[in-house]
């Protein structure tokens, strides 16, 4: 493995075990093996890390929303699709996704809250498309796809977080019963 890749890899183990602010340059490189002029050279600094590592990180979800959220005339279908992409990207990124969600509890000001927000944003962009074209179709929907890909996205991740938490395991028949419960107050 080279460098880069074992300084991202071991960033995340760490800043997902204890938080951002809780581990050092010196922690990371020390536990990777590798020096502080290393970090440096591939990142800059640890919020350069940060931002490689929260971007390379979510490109597959995002990559995955972006096929995803395209609406086809079916907003059930596009919803469901968005549903799994994110359960999938958890399932096989848990780490990841557990850390990106608890940077968005970062005070506001904070760097690692304004990375965090920006990959918010931009999932977020993605579903408001969705649901801006659904509501050609759902006339009383017009004027609220940026409500809905907000709590839609905030239900997803409120799943996800217990789902790889191990407090639930999400099933077809919930993922069915999550999107009806969604559904159910978009609808009416």
């Amino acid at each position: 493995m080279d460098s880069r890749t074992l300084l991202l890899k071991t960033a995340l183990n760490l800043f997902a075990q204890r938080g951002y602010d809780s581990v050092g340059v010196q922690e990371i490189v020390a536990t990777a093996e590798l020096t502080k002029p290393s970090l440096y050279h591939h990142f800059g600094s640890k919020h350069g890390l940060l931002d490689a590592l929260l971007t390379e990180g979510s490109a597959p979800l995002n990559e995955a929303l972006r096929t995803a959220s395209a609406y086809d005339g079916n907003l059930d279908v596009a919803l469901e699709r968005v549903l799994d992409a994110y359960l999938c990207f958890a399932e096989n990124a848990p780490d990841f996704y557990r850390f990106w969600l608890s940077l968005l509890f970062c005070p506001p000001g904070h760097e690692a809250y304004r990375l965090a927000v920006s990959l918010f944003t931009a999932q977020s962009a993605l579903l408001e498309r969705m649901f801006q074209s659904a509501a050609q179709d759902h006339g009383n929907m017009k004027g609220r796809h940026v409500r809905y890909a907000y709590v839609f996205i905030s239900v997803i991740n409120s799943v996800v977080a217990a789902n790889t938490g191990g407090e639930i395991r999400i099933e077809a028949d919930q993922r069915r019963e999550i999107l009806h419960q969604f559904s159910h107050g978009i609808y009416s």
